[in-house]
């Protein structure tokens, strides 16, 4: 697991059927160079800190197995 501040919101004009509600963020991430984009099913807040779960496992958490490769987990103090 990784952790991050969002940074920001992506906007989609069209997404794939299997993608459920919620929204992309770019994460900037801790301890780490880069930032990366992902699935925000929680709805954090531009600055928030977050908990990011990358991989296979977050597809699993979807029932229709979605093509999520980092997925946030939880909103951090």
């Amino acid at each position: 697991m990784l952790t991050g501040k969002i940074t920001g919101n992506l906007w989609s004009l069209r997404t794939v059927d299997d993608l459920p509600s919620g929204t992309l963020v770019e994460v900037d991430l801790d301890h780490e160079a880069g930032r990366i984009i992902a699935y925000d099913p929680l709805v954090c807040a531009k600055g928030e800190k977050v908990l990011v779960t990358t991989g296979a496992a977050c597809a699993a958490h979807f029932p229709a197995g979605a093509p999520i490769d980092a997925l946030i987990i939880a909103s951090l103090e």
